[in-house]
C-alpha cells in the first residue's frame, strides 16, 4: 500500500504524468517496429540509427532547430537511403557499421563545435524522460499511429515478407516498396525513442520486447501481441522502479525489460 501511495503521489506531478504517458505510448507501439527489425534480419540498423539520431540532435543544437525533430528527420532520410541495400545478399551489416562509425564521429565533432556541457551530452546518451514535453508526446503518438496503421493495412504482406522475402516476391508483393516504408518507419521510431531512453538504451522499447515475443509467439499476430504486452508492462514497471528508487530511467528500463526477455528464453526451453 505504501508503494502504491508513493506512486500515486508521484503521478500527481505533471512532468511525471507526461513521462509515463510517453513511456506507455512508445512501450506499446514501438516493439512492433522491433518485430519488423528481427523479421527483416536488420538488427544492426538500430545501432546505426541510434548514432544517426545522436548526430541529428547534435546538428539541431548547432543550428538552433529542435534537436529531437532534427534527429528524427535525419533518421528518416538515412532509412530511406539505406532501404535499397536491404535486398543485397550481404545484408545491411556492412553499411550499418559504416553509417554508425561515421555518425558517431560526426556527432562528437558537432558536439565539440556546439560546446555542449557534460550534463547535456549525458542526457543525449542516456535520455531525459522527465524532461518530456507535450510536443514529444504528440510526436510519439504520431509515430505509434503510423506503426499501427501500416501493420493493420499490410498485415498479410508483412507476414510473408518477414517469413521469407522470396516467397513474398513470388506472391506478387512489391517487396522493395514495403521494405522502403518499413525502413523509414523503423528509423523514425528509433529516432523518436532516443528522447526517452537515450541513444544507447533504445532497445528497451524496440528490440528487447520483440525478442521476448519471438520466444512466445507462434505467428506474426501472436508476436505482435506479446511484443505490445511486454513492451508496455516492462517499460511502465521499469519507470515505476526508477521513481521509487530514484535511479536513472534509461538503465532501469533496459534492465527490467531485459530480465523479462531473459525469462522467455527459459520458458522456450521448458
Amino acid at each position: 500500500m505504501i508503494i502504491i501511495e508513493r506512486l500515486i503521489g508521484f503521478l500527481q506531478i505533471i512532468p511525471i504524468q507526461r513521462a509515463a504517458l510517453a513511456i506507455a505510448i512508445a512501450g506499446s507501439a514501438f516493439p512492433v517496429a522491433g518485430v519488423w527489425i528481427i523479421g527483416l534480419n536488420i538488427v544492426p540498423v538500430r545501432f546505426a540509427m541510434m548514432h544517426v539520431a545522436l548526430l541529428g540532435i547534435s546538428i539541431g543544437l548547432l543550428i538552433g532547430t529542435d534537436p529531437n525533430l532534427t534527429g528524427i528527420v535525419l533518421c528518416a532520410v538515412t532509412g530511406a537511403l539505406l532501404s535499397p541495400l536491404a535486398r543485397r545478399p550481404a545484408g545491411l551489416a556492412g553499411p550499418m557499421g559504416l553509417v554508425m562509425t561515421l555518425a558517431i564521429a560526426l556527432a562528437l565533432l558537432v558536439l565539440s563545435l556546439t560546446g555542449v556541457n557534460a550534463n547535456g551530452a549525458f542526457e543525449l546518451l542516456w535520455g531525459a524522460i522527465l524532461a518530456t514535453r507535450v510536443s514529444d508526446v504528440i510526436s510519439l503518438t504520431i509515430v505509434a499511429v503510423m506503426i499501427g496503421v501500416i501493420y493493420l493495412w499490410r498485415r498479410r504482406d508483412l507476414a510473408l515478407l518477414l517469413y521469407d522475402r522470396e516467397i513474398a516476391l513470388c506472391s506478387g508483393i512489391n517487396v522493395e516498396q514495403l521494405t522502403f516504408i518499413l525502413m523509414i518507419v523503423i528509423a523514425i521510431a528509433i529516432g523518436s525513442a532516443v528522447r526517452l531512453t537515450g541513444a544507447l538504451l533504445v532497445d528497451s522499447i524496440t528490440i528487447l520486447p520483440a525478442l521476448a515475443a519471438r520466444n512466445l509467439g507462434r505467428s506474426l499476430h501472436e508476436m505482435i501481441i506479446w511484443a505490445v504486452i511486454i513492451g508496455l508492462f516492462g517499460n511502465l514497471l521499469g519507470f515505476g522502479l526508477t521513481l521509487l528508487f530514484n535511479q536513472p530511467p534509461g538503465p532501469i528500463l533496459v534492465i527490467t525489460v531485459g530480465l523479462i526477455t531473459l525469462t522467455t528464453y527459459f520458458k522456450r526451453r521448458s
